[in-house]
């Protein structure tokens, strides 16, 4: 499975938004190595003013000692959960997305060694979780929200894992990793079956599509 997702990325040309002038960010997508390959996610700290509470892959926004933005993501991953940069094989990027925070974030894809002694930074985190990939690979998506930007909209689905949430930007990174690494039928621009959660229509005034929270 993992070879394959090696190949199907290296092949893949993401979308890059260099032209797009704004504060850049990145994060790491980590597949851990089991003899059933999971997903690894962390919580933000419910202290936190901003974003408290939510799924996320480790990450964060660029800072000026990073050589690019897949060193923002390695450092952010050392810094959030402990995971040494040494212990990550990277498998490549997916394409950039802008939050309507006005930052764009660009997502790395690697494969850690599974029982690594990561730790959660307790300033940052709440917890750090795996999920199967099988799960999110059998569409075991609870619904699926309906997010509209600028008049485009963008079918998100929403997983609900031990009582966590994985949805949002971090579904969106997901879809295109299940699409494009794994070739299956998912894609964020058809309506697929199943219960849908409309939001309300937003507006970016960015100049692109891919546009999320």
């Amino acid at each position: 499975m993992l070879e394959k997702l090696r190949k199907q990325l290296q092949q893949h040309s993401p979308q890059r938004l260099d032209h797009v002038v704004m504060p850049e960010a990145a994060v790491l997508m980590p597949i851990v190595e089991r003899p059933s390959p999971t997903l690894l996610f962390t919580r933000r700290a419910s202290h936190l003013t901003t974003h408290s509470g939510q799924v996320a892959f480790p990450g964060g926004k660029r800072e000026p000692c990073d050589a690019d933005l897949y060193a923002t993501a390695l450092r952010e991953a050392e810094e959030e959960i402990a995971l040494a940069p040494s212990f990550v094989q990277p498998l490549g990027r997916l394409s950039d997305v802008i939050s309507l925070h006005g930052i764009r974030v660009t997502p790395w894809v690697g494969i850690i060694p599974p029982d690594l002694p990561l730790v959660a930074d307790p300033s940052e985190l709440d917890i750090i979780f795996e999920v199967p990939l099988s799960h999110f690979l059998d569409d075991k998506r609870t619904h699926t929200d309906v997010i509209t930007v600028d008049g485009v909209a963008h079918y998100v689905p929403s997983y609900h894992v031990d009582g966590h949430v994985i949805w949002g930007l971090s579904a969106m990174m997901l879809v295109e990793l299940l699409a494009k690494g794994f070739g299956m039928a998912i894609d964020l621009h058809q309506r697929p079956p199943g219960a849908l959660r409309h939001y309300p229509e937003r507006h970016s005034r960015l100049p692109t599509k891919r546009t999320m929270k």
